[in-house]
């Protein structure tokens, strides 16, 4: 595994307590300015005492506060530069020349980081908020683009066989007409990993002016798509903030955890009714795409 100091944050990330695990976000979320804080201002921003980041220090075995700085402005400088040939890079935390085990193994651990993580953040009372949200809808519609698609389009099938009136367009011009058509009575969810995708951003913008209740989903609490939305599920990545890694299926894990828990809960919330329309929609339109003798 590489020396870097931002992979071998995210790689114990998952493993430290509650408080060191808060010091590793603000570093990973934006290695840039957090090189540049001093000790008492990174505690300020993980909301912990200077001891914790000692703390956080000792755990990763570095001698001082300066050879975190110094270990962060290194992984920052061996970043490619936007002229430079990328070919070292090939996915998070993968490198030119891995074995396959080695890519496996990284892979593997990104994606157990991330579910963990996710599990962690996520906040039962606002599931279960968005959760009533929901059932009381009108509509559901969800707002992504890219790969984050993958995640509206999990949602909308899941929800659409509970029973829920739900629409999901890829294309961004007919996500932001249709934002302009809810009301009070609708739910919009924005999915966006960064939370700083326009047109996702701009689809909660138009729902929220028209009255409708927004959720988002990121892992950036700090982004625009946070700032915007009534209601965050907050999700987390791998690996500091890099275009390198940002269409990687490992930052996906946490936004497909975060709707399949939202369904789950209403799933059990509204045992009957959901169960009712899981039969109905597996009879209808399941079943009769199966070969005969198969469930």
């Amino acid at each position: 595994m590489s020396d870097n100091i931002l992979h071998q944050i995210s790689r114990r990330a998952g493993s430290l307590s509650p408080a060191l695990r808060g010091v590793a976000d603000v570093i990973l979320t934006n290695p840039e300015e957090a090189q540049a804080l001093s000790i008492t201002e990174l505690a300020g921003r993980a909301g912990v005492a200077d001891s914790t980041v000692s703390r956080f220090l000792r755990e990763l075995e570095l001698d001082g506060y300066n050879q975190l700085r110094l270990g962060i402005a290194q992984a920052i400088y061996s970043r490619p530069g936007a002229g430079e040939q990328r070919t070292n890079w090939v996915y998070e935390g993968v490198l030119k020349g891995d074995s396959t085990e080695n890519v496996i193994e990284k892979v593997l651990h990104g994606s157990y980081e991330s579910l963990t993580r996710t599990a962690e953040r996520l906040d039962p009372e606002v599931i279960a908020d968005t959760v009533e949200r929901i059932h009381s809808a009108s509509s559901l519609y969800f707002a992504a683009m890219g790969s984050s698609s993958s995640a509206a389009e999990s949602a909308t099938m899941r929800f659409l066989r509970a029973g829920v009136r739900c629409h999901f367009f890829r294309d961004q011009s007919v996500q932001s007409m249709g934002s302009a058509t809810l009301g009070p009575s609708d739910v919009l969810i924005a999915i966006s990993d960064s939370g700083d995708s326009t047109s996702v951003v701009s689809s909660a913008q138009i729902a929220k002016f028209h009255g409708a209740h927004t959720v988002g989903v990121t892992s950036n609490v700090d982004s625009a798509l946070a700032s915007v939305v009534d209601t965050v599920l907050l999700t987390a990545g791998t690996v500091a903030s890099s275009d390198v890694y940002g269409e990687s299926v490992t930052a996906k894990w946490g936004q497909l955890l975060a709707i399949d828990a939202l369904y789950a809960s209403y799933a059990t919330t509204y045992y009957e009714e959901t169960a009712d329309y899981l039969q109905e929609s597996y009879l209808s339109a399941i079943r009769p795409t199966r070969v005969s003798g198969s469930r």
